[in-house]
């Protein structure tokens, strides 16, 4: 079931800082609070392939996302530990070395859970005729977009090897900074400076006979 529309989950989580602090991150709050937007991506774990990759990436793009005042956090269900050592490992190595936003650390699987984003299959069980949890207890490739009430705008979920591309978060936070500023809708591949709509048949009619 979709969550786009609704409040994000309230609830903390063990997280950890570049400089090794542990920290305790709720999502919701940082977004209310503090009345900025929150970018969270979870990947399946530390230490594998294309997760360094979308580190870095979103890593790169940080001074992005705060010119648009978006926090960003990371997020799998490794610990604490795990994380910290690999933040302490080089990037020609395949570390994250350099990443300085926040990593939660979902061990106890209960904010994961709650988004429904865990890699468990569901199989039956003849003997005990009663349904069993199976899969790797990691999660998918998750990426949530919450604005400064803590409502999700968006999210999206990728398979273990698709890798994601950042600027599309860039032009969704973009897109939905100005559906809150100027009370227009973001048509196809709309982009910052390009000609949005009124949530109306004749501009729609305008806009596709202009396109």
């Amino acid at each position: 079931m979709s969550l786009v529309g609704r409040k994000f989950p309230n609830i903390t989580v063990d997280a950890i800082s570049e400089m090794g602090d542990n920290l305790r991150i709720n999502v919701l709050e940082e977004a209310v609070k503090n009345k900025k937007k929150v970018l969270l991506f979870w990947y399946p774990k530390d230490f594998t392939f294309v997760c360094p990759t979308e580190l870095h990436a979103f890593q790169a793009a940080l001074g992005e996302f705060k010119k648009r005042n978006t926090m960003v956090i990371g997020a799998s269900c490794d610990t604490n530990e795990v994380h910290f050592a690999w933040l302490n490992t080089a990037k020609d190595n395949g570390g994250i070395e350099g990443v300085t936003y926040p990593l939660l650390a979902d061990t106890t699987r209960n904010l994961s859970s709650a988004l429904g984003i865990l890699d468990v299959a569901v199989d039956f069980d003849e003997d005990y005729e009663d349904e069993l949890l199976v899969g790797s207890n990691v999660t998918y490739r998750a990426t949530y977009l919450v604005d400064e009430d803590g409502k999700i705008f968006h999210e999206s979920v990728n398979d273990m090897p698709l890798g994601r591309n950042v600027n599309e978060y860039l032009r969704l936070v973009d897109a939905y900074t100005h559906v809150q500023t100027k009370g227009e809708v973001c048509p196809a591949n709309w982009e910052e400076g390009k000609e949005a709509m009124s949530a109306d048949r004749l501009s729609t009619a305008a806009y596709l006979s202009s396109n």
